[in-house]
């Protein structure tokens, strides 16, 4: 979702690097303006939240659930980014 996110801000001549920064921007050109689904920000700030319990164990424990859940919402984003660009 993260590099997903970079690819539609890119496209906006808008580039940045850590993922609180793409999740932000992310946030403000898309969702805020709905030019995609407002959902898939509070998907993404879910996925970034599991990914880092995941990697850095601060949290909780991410459960098999927790991770499909997030590769089904990776794959409606990725549908959604390819419908943006025409794909």
């Amino acid at each position: 979702m993260f590099y997903l996110a970079q690819a539609l801000l890119l496209s906006k001549g808008l580039k940045f690097s850590s993922h609180s920064a793409v999740i932000a921007a992310y946030g403000k050109e898309f969702s805020k303006t709905n030019v995609l689904n407002p959902k898939f920000h509070r998907y993404f700030i879910d996925t970034e939240e599991r990914r880092e319990d995941g990697h850095y164990g601060a949290g909780r424990n991410v459960s098999d659930e927790d991770a499909l859940e997030s590769f089904q919402w990776a794959g409606e984003f990725m549908q959604a980014v390819k419908e943006y660009f025409g794909v």
